[in-house]
């Protein structure tokens, strides 16, 4: 486990390191001509004295599929001629997503109002004009039409323009793939990531073979400075590969019409289940399969063409690599029992296989944790395996925190706005 003033850079996502990093550049510009006769009093100068430390604070929104996330990061500067650390973060989560309020954009950013309420009571009273707010949606949004994926985060902007913190250009943006991805970085050791969410599903490492490197899409390998260090990251999110859109796949339901009378049947369900179930704004009745078969087998298959042929494998996932792994791997392995909840766990990819096959054949036992756990186990298992290639013997970290942060792209995305904006 990394200590505190590593934390620094442990989760720096390719959100700082690679796209955003231009977007947070333009911001500079606008930043430092409004605000420089404050930018002293934001972080220390070089020319303060090396034992005057500072505190500052910035607030990321994650908007993803199934919730709306708020971080409030607060970091201290001790010497300006060292990074600043991370000292606390205020996290706080709201379900569902903003994508289900597609037809509603005032009711999704009375969510956002609510969630900055929450800021300011975390960040004291004379710093909010120097705290920047961003909001950041992933693969929930990116799912929507464009028209109103844009008339939501239209309104996430008049939210932000009301508040009292700093609302710097672009705040409020759709990332693309591969913003989602996170580096670990402590000394020269370095794990993979591994991220599931509900719309999509993200790898992030740092190769050790030129083979990788050479055999994967270009677009799959992101370059870039940072430290005086250069960086070669393979990084790829899969939109349509979250948890969630793989249930709508898998069940045949992903972009289909006729919702209102159809019904999408899959054997990962238990036979007697039946219910309305709503995900992106939309109502899908789906079923098991009263009168066939369920279980493991037939739910493998069904998932298997969801993921064969789409996720591409790198050619070092096959070695001794470690992987952290989050968000739902980290949910359905702790309701499977895979792992304690408070702890997390070390687990190998076999573990998943061997879990999923229990729950899928028995499917009543675990009906009241969830009806979709096997079709979750089973998607996970077949995403590790046949998606990106894992041998069963590799061991997956599943992690919620590390030393009480939340483990997400949004703490990489606010450092590094700091740092693009040459506060150092």
């Amino acid at each position: 486990m990394v200590g505190t003033d590593t934390v620094k850079i442990f989760l720096l996502s390719v959100a700082s390191l690679w796209a955003l990093a231009g977007n947070f550049r333009a911001e500079a510009t606008y930043y430092n001509r409004e605000y420089s006769a404050n930018m002293e009093n934001l972080l220390p100068s070089v020319s303060r004295p090396t034992n005057l430390s500072r505190t500052f604070y910035g607030i990321m929104f994650d908007a993803g599929s199934t919730g709306t996330r708020i971080h409030v990061y607060t970091f201290i500067q001790k010497d300006p001629a060292e990074l600043p650390v991370l000292d606390n973060e205020m996290y706080h989560a709201v379900k569902p997503g903003l994508s289900a309020y597609a037809d509603k954009p005032d009711v999704g950013g009375d969510t956002i109002r609510q969630l900055l309420k929450l800021a300011k009571k975390t960040v004291p009273r004379h710093e909010w004009k120097r705290t920047p707010v961003v909001l950041k949606a992933t693969a929930g949004l990116r799912l929507l039409p464009e028209e109103k994926a844009k008339a939501l985060l239209d309104e996430v902007r008049e939210v932000f323009d009301e508040s009292p913190f700093f609302v710097p250009n672009n705040s409020v943006s759709i990332m693309n793939g591969t913003n989602e991805g996170h580096l670990y970085a402590h000394t020269r050791k370095t794990v993979g990531i591994l991220d599931l969410g509900g719309g999509s599903t993200q790898i992030t490492f740092l190769p050790k073979s030129k083979k990788t490197i050479y055999s994967a899409p270009p677009s799959y390998i992101a370059r870039f400075n940072m430290f005086n260090n250069t960086y070669q990251l393979y990084t790829h999110s899969y939109l349509g590969n979250g948890l969630i859109a793989a249930r709508l796949a898998t069940l045949g339901a992903l972009g289909a019409d006729g919702l209102e009378w159809r019904v999408f049947t899959s054997s990962c369900l238990p036979k007697k289940f039946r219910e309305d179930w709503t995900f992106g704004g939309l109502t899908y009745k789906v079923s098991g399969i009263p009168d066939g078969y369920a279980g493991y087998k037939l739910c493998y298959y069904e998932i298997m063409r969801v993921v064969k042929g789409i996720v591409h494998q790198p050619y070092e996932v096959k070695g001794s690599s470690i992987f952290y792994a989050f968000s739902y791997y980290y949910d359905r392995a702790v309701e499977s029992g895979l792992i304690d909840g408070n702890r997390g766990g070390i687990v190998e990819v076999r573990d998943f296989k061997k879990r999923a096959k229990e729950v899928c054949n028995k499917m009543t036992k675990y009906r009241p944790i969830s009806p979709f756990l096997c079709m979750d186990m089973t998607y996970i298992t077949c995403l590790l395996k046949e998606g990106f290639g894992f041998k069963d013997s590799t061991v997956l970290q599943l992690a919620k925190k590390v030393n009480n942060v939340e483990t997400s792209w949004a703490l990489g995305a606010t450092f590094d706005h700091f740092h693009n904006l040459n506060i150092h």
